[in-house]
């Protein structure tokens, strides 16, 4: 089969049901690294359905948070879900954020740098924003190693159709690696760049709590399992419930690793 490059996001309750109940989690061992005091401005760049807008709510006690992201369908799930009145949503590009220079203390990007189709200029227009003395950071999952839930889809797709290859997020993003993102952070001009692991364990109730989210059409997996036929689809199911670590009462216990980073802007 032909295989057809298309991440799809844009509906929030599909992009929850697939990585978003751990996207929270992981939100808040980025926060707990990042040790921000309190009254900080921040920008949420990417803001999806709002994981880490309100986990900045809850956990860092900010001024304002802005949270920007270029799909109307995340914003509108975010204003609907976070009423609080610290937070702002707004449709824009990672690529030329409407805000202007030195506004904000802290800017922030959460899985997602490797979507946008120049990261460099991303990681430039958050320094932009950011004050003298304050903080760019950003998380990715780590797909070609310990993101588990997505190896363990793509090892199977490839293996059934090597078309697969070329959609595999472990392929098609090197930058979600250490030594890529500390590259990055430092030709845009940050200073004392550091990279760590962000590790966190994945509990699947059974095999149908693995597989559901897959049918939802949100990300590059989901979009490509939908996009097979039906037997195709079945045949990728078969194999992926072959290859995961099942325990006796029927859990799947994974690990959801993220690389994580973060930079000063220079006075």
């Amino acid at each position: 089969m032909a295989a057809e490059r298309k991440d799809t996001w844009a509906v929030g309750e599909g992009y929850e049901a697939y990585v978003g109940r751990w996207s929270r989690r992981v939100a808040v061992e980025f926060l707990r690294w990042l040790q921000q005091p309190p009254g900080r401005e921040w920008a949420d760049v990417g803001c999806g359905t709002g994981a880490l807008t309100a986990t900045v709510l809850e956990r860092m006690a900010p001024r304002r948070v802005s949270g920007i992201d270029p799909s109307a369908g995340f914003i509108e799930h975010a204003r609907a879900t976070i009423a609080d009145p610290r937070a702002e949503f707004n449709v824009g590009d990672a690529r030329s954020l409407p805000i202007a220079d030195a506004q904000m203390d802290v800017a922030l990007a959460a899985l997602v740098i490797n979507f946008v189709p120049d990261p460099l200029l991303a990681v430039r227009e958050m320094k932009r924003v950011v004050r003298f003395g304050g903080t760019v950071a950003a998380y990715v999952w780590d797909y070609a190693g310990k993101m588990e839930l997505m190896r363990h889809f793509w090892d199977a797709a490839a293996a059934l159709d090597p078309a697969a290859r070329e959609l595999d997020e472990g392929r098609r993003f090197p930058l979600c690696q250490p030594g890529k993102l500390s590259e990055v952070f430092t030709q845009a001009g940050l200073v004392n760049v550091e990279v760590r692991a962000l590790d966190i364990p994945t509990r699947f109730r059974d095999f149908d709590d693995y597989w559901s989210p897959f049918l939802g059409g949100q990300g590059p997996a989901p979009s490509y399992a939908m996009a097979l036929p039906e037997n195709q689809r079945a045949a990728l199911r078969e194999r992926i419930a072959a290859s995961l670590p099942v325990a006796a009462d029927g859990t799947i216990d994974l690990i959801a690793r993220a690389w994580a980073v973060r930079g000063r802007v220079p006075s």
